[in-house]
């Protein structure tokens, strides 16, 4: 069955946070990455600063992840309520399928089902009640 995380965003503050979880919790991060890491968008140019934001990372506390990132400039900052999301990493295509079409009817899809240049089946969405969600089939090891 699918595990389910917390996912929280951020406005440029992601990585001091994670560094003060961590001095809290312990543990090492398995993955971080900043927006340089990533294929740019054709056409798109970014400041120093949101390059150097963070794209993702993750925290183990237990038998759970906490992950997070900082916002993305192309789509402005996070509000109250809007900074979290909750993820969910499937066992299959299929699975990831199933939850993000179930989940997402009468939402906003953000980000429709598809490969990503990490390794994922990957998409995100808004449901019908304004919770934002993010579905994740890792075809190898998964991003933590």
């Amino acid at each position: 069955m699918a595990a389910i995380n917390p996912y929280l965003m951020f406005n440029g503050t992601c990585e001091a946070a994670f560094l003060f979880y961590k001095s809290v919790f312990g543990g090492d991060f398995p993955y971080i990455g900043k927006y340089k890491d990533a294929p740019a968008e054709e056409g798109e140019v970014l400041s120093e600063e949101a390059l150097n934001r963070i794209m993702h990372v993750s925290l183990p506390i237990g038998n759970t992840i906490l992950m997070g990132s900082d916002s993305h400039p192309r789509y402005g900052d996070v509000g109250f309520g809007d900074n979290f999301s909750i993820s969910i990493n499937t066992e299959s295509r299929e699975e990831a399928d199933k939850i993000f079409n179930g989940l997402s009817a009468g939402g906003k899809v953000e980000m429709a089902m598809d490969d990503t240049f990490w390794g994922s089946y990957f998409g995100m969405f808004k449901d019908k009640f304004g919770v934002n969600w993010m579905v994740s089939f890792d075809k190898n090891e998964p991003m933590k």
